[in-house]
Order: structure tokens, then sequence, then C-alpha cells
């Protein structure tokens, strides 16, 4: 989430596009999808995506009517939780109605049009559609924001006005009340922050799924930000979790050979966790002890004896958001990439934790590669057991180039189901899509079409692998960084030798710098994490 900005830079050079045939990413500088191939595609998606919404709306409307009749015949009152999961229910179903009845009604003219007209109207149709979902989405704030903030920036096929529209939802979602606020620190911290603090701003820097961002400064000067939850946000978040017959079902379509309740139970379990802020408080104290001193990556402290269930109080951090580093010049958009890129796999590899929450909204950028990390709500924590079939899929892929130890590796991590009636060259070709950027000592480029290719791939049914592969509980958060990472390095069009560095963190190379960050980092890898820690105390 947001704490701050900082003025935007001047705009740099734009990035050419080239026009060849690039179907993933680009080897090199520069990257470009051609035009042609989504225009043929425009008419048939129009068509399709008309139809899919007048499908769901018929569905809403009659999983709406089923829910009003078993609440009219049931002869009782409903208990509040029950209240609750069908009024968030039936808002959800109303959206999905009004996108239903917005294409279906716009069907006719659709039909009619030509070229630009028609292009013309869909994009309005787009806008109409997500401004309509950045408004639910926002004022309902939980699992329904987090879907949204998602969309906003996974999904490659959206037009970017529609991506704008949906970034709101990163940090601008309306906020609560100063006075609910107010009331939340009190009951969590014993005092009103116009007490507790020497200066209180009660409007919000930031506002996102479960809380709200406010500027304040402490009684000794510390300048800091104060996040504050939304009083019943845990009871709505739990409605969201307990509606999953849809998601449930959608999942066993999409992943016919996942064991979904265990995916849906491992979901909800990280989303919860989210609701206690001292754990939160645990895992942000941790990750800025492991980073204390580091180049270019900085994570504020926390505030301990402000800090509480529902409070969480860090030293206060400004800077640029990524919709203001996407107008950066592209060394900064390459060296705010490779940052992102160096926390992630340095994080999981290192600290065995992964930042289950990749969104735009936590990320403070600041010039030079300098990046400042927010939100740590959402963390795994792996053990050794989990590390090392991931770091023995990367060696026997990348490294060995052996597909039968690649295969076997999979096979014990529980990704791929033991003797499959499958070729190691059919595994390869499915699974290499998410090494790709890695299997190659070469500089390459980042699209959104590979990052969109990343999600395709995750969510393809249609290839014989797929029944055969698996989703182990322990990794399900873990595959946010195809659907999360990517996309954003997609977004910079970030270009580097990704093997390279790679090789610097993967702990059976740590090769020696192959980037003049790299090369910055050495003191800091020198100093070691107990070293760093004893410098702070």
């Amino acid at each position: 989430m947001t704490q701050g900005r900082s003025p935007r830079m001047t705009r740099g050079r734009s990035l050419c596009m080239t026009r060849g045939r690039s179907p993933r990413m680009t080897r090199g500088r520069g990257a470009g999808m051609t035009q042609s191939g989504q225009q043929r595609a425009r008419p048939s998606r129009l068509l399709l995506a008309a139809a899919a919404s007048a499908v769901a709306a018929v569905l809403g409307l009659a999983l709406v009517r089923r829910r009003v009749g078993q609440l009219r015949t049931g002869g009782t009152t409903p208990r509040a939780p029950r209240n609750l999961r069908f009024s968030r229910g039936l808002a959800t179903a109303q959206l999905v109605l009004r996108g239903g009845l917005r294409y279906a009604g716009s069907a006719p003219r659709l039909f009619v049009a030509a070229g630009e007209n028609r292009e013309r109207l869909r994009t309005d149709l787009a806008m109409q559609t997500a401004d309509d979902v950045t408004a639910t989405l926002g004022t309902m704030k939980g699992v329904m924001v987090k879907l949204g903030q998602m969309a906003s920036y996974v999904d490659e096929g959206l037009a970017p006005s529609v991506r704008r529209t949906l970034s709101r939802l990163q940090d601008s979602v309306p906020p609560m009340s100063p006075e609910l606020a107010a009331g939340v620190i009190e009951e969590e911290l014993g005092r009103r922050p116009e007490r507790l603090f020497a200066r209180w701003d009660p409007e919000p820097i930031a506002a996102a799924s479960i809380g709200q961002v406010h500027r304040a400064i402490t009684a000794d000067g510390l300048a800091v930000a104060v996040k504050v939850q939304y009083p019943g946000i845990a009871e709505m978040m739990a409605a969201d979790l307990d509606n999953v017959s849809l998601l449930r079902r959608m999942l066993r379509v999409t992943a016919p050979s996942q064991d979904v309740d265990a995916l849906i139970d491992e979901l909800r379990e990280r989303v919860l966790e989210e609701l206690d802020y001292r754990r939160e408080a645990a895992n942000q104290q941790l990750v800025h002890d492991y980073y204390a001193g580091h180049p270019t990556i900085s994570v504020p402290p926390i505030v301990p004896e402000l800090s509480a269930r529902r409070v969480v109080t860090s030293e206060l951090a400004t800077g640029a958001r990524f919709s203001e580093v996407l107008g950066w010049p592209q060394h900064e958009r390459d060296l705010a990439g490779e940052t992102l890129y160096r926390f992630v796999f340095r994080s999981l590899y290192e600290i065995h934790a992964f930042n289950g929450d990749p969104h735009p909204g936590n990320y403070l950028f600041h010039g030079d590669g300098k990046v400042t990390f927010l939100d740590f709500g959402m963390v795994k924590h792996f053990t050794d057991t989990d590390i090392l079939p991931l770091m023995e899929m990367a060696r026997t892929l990348c490294v060995a180039g052996e597909p039968g130890e690649f295969r076997a590796s999979l096979e014990e991590a529980g990704f791929l189901v033991p003797g499959a009636p499958l070729s190691d060259e059919q595994i390869v070709d499915h699974l290499a899509v998410f090494y790709q950027l890695v299997r190659a000592n070469e500089t390459v480029t980042v699209t959104g079409e590979y990052a969109s290719s990343v999600v395709r791939r995750f969510f393809d049914v249609r290839s014989p692998v797929a029944q055969w592969a698996r989703i182990p509980r322990s990794y399900v958060i873990l595959q946010r960084i195809n659907l999360g990472l990517f996309a954003l390095l997609g977004e910079l069009k970030a270009t580097a030798n990704w093997r390279a560095i790679a090789e610097e963190i993967w702990p059976f190379m740590l090769a020696p710098p192959s980037t003049p960050m790299g090369a910055a980092e050495l003191p800091w890898l020198a100093a070691g994490p107990a070293a760093r820690s004893l410098a702070q105390s």
C-alpha cells in the first residue's frame, strides 16, 4: 500500500517498438507485438465477451433469485454472517448482471458498427464496466478489492484506459471516516490519535483492501505511517471466502486435476493472516532487518509500541508510484525492474519468505533503482525442504540442461504426478515458459505479451501435461511470481540479463556480480545478516 509520493521525474525517451514477430519476449533492447493479430482477434473477442457477460448475468440473476428464495422460505431471520455473505454475494451478482445487460443492450450497435466506430463503442463499454467495477469493489473492500487489484496489472489484454481505471484500486479506494479510524486506534492503543501522536492527519494518504494509511508525527518527532484496519473487515473477508462455491466451480474447470479444496484452504489461510497486523509487523521487521544497508532495497522499520492487532505503525516513506515510473526513461525502468527481481528472489532463497501481494501499490520508487517495499501482510514462509526442490528445478533445467532430472525434481516437489504418461520433452515444452527469462545467458526485454503468455500457460487446460500437473499447497502463493512479478516487469518493459542476475542469487551458484547493482551489493553481502543486525542495535 502506498504511503506517500514524490514529485514526478521528467519523462525520458520513448521506447521504440519493432514490427517483428515476437510472441513472448524480445532478445536485447526493445520489444513489440504486431497489431494485425490483435485487430483480427477483436471481433471474435468482442462477441465472446458479450456472450460470456450475458451468460454470467443470467447465472448471476439465477443465483440471486435462488438465495432470495432460500431466505424467504427459511422461516427465521438469517444469522448475521449469513446476511453478510448474502449481501456481498448479491452486490457481486448485481455487478455481473449490470455488465451483462450493458453488453447485451449494446450488441445490436456493435454488430452493425464497423471499423473505428465499433472500436470506439467497445472502448466506451469497457470503460463504463471498469468504472462500475472500480466503484463497486472499492466500496466492498476486502477480498473483492484484491481481485480487482490483480486484474489491474495482470491482464495485458485490457485496454490502457481500463487498466488505469482499475489501478485506482491499488491505493485509492474509498476511505473510512476520520472518526472510525480514530475509534480503531483508541480501541487498540488505548488513546485517541490526537493524544497519542504529537501530530495526526485525519485524512488518509492511501486506502486499499483491508485498511488505510495516515500520516503522523510521534512524541519524539519521528514521521510515521499508521495503517488502520477497517472496522468489520474481518467479517467481510470471511463472508467473501465463504462464498467460494463459484470459485470452486471455476477452479474445477480451469484446473480439473488439482486438489481444489486444498488450494482454497491455503488461499483462505494466507488471506486471513493479513487481518492480524501483529503478524504483518513481525514480517516487515524481519525483512527490514535483512535488507538493512542494501544499496537499492529499503523496508521501513516498525514502531512496535504503536502497533497492535488492527494498527501497525512504521517509519514514513515517500516516493513515486508505479504509474509514474512508467513515464520515466527506459534506463530507470530497467533499474527498477532489476531491483524488483533481486528483492523477490533474494527473499525467497535467502530469507525463505515470499510476499504474496506483489501489486504496484506496494512499491515506492526513488530513481537509480532504489525501491521501498511496503505491506507485508500476505507473506508465505518456506522451510529448507520447501526451497530445495525449487533450486533443483532451476538447476536441472537451466544449468544442467537435463530434462529427465528436471522431471524428477518436479515429481519430488509434487508438481507432477510420478509416472505420468508424458515424455520429458512434453513436460519441458509445457513448463519452460516459466523459466524463459533465465534459460539462456543473454539480454532479454520482458514484454507485456510475454507476461500474458505466462498467465495463459498457467491456466492452459488443453495441454496434455495439464491433467498430470499439480500445485502443492505449500507453493500456491508462490505462483503469484508468475502472475505478479512478470506482469510488472512486462509493464516496465524491463531489460536485463536475467540469467546472469539469477546466477548471483541461486544458492547453488553464487556467481560474481553481473551488473553495477550487483557490484554495489557486495559490501552488504559481506556484512551478512548477523553483522547488519548488530550494527543496528
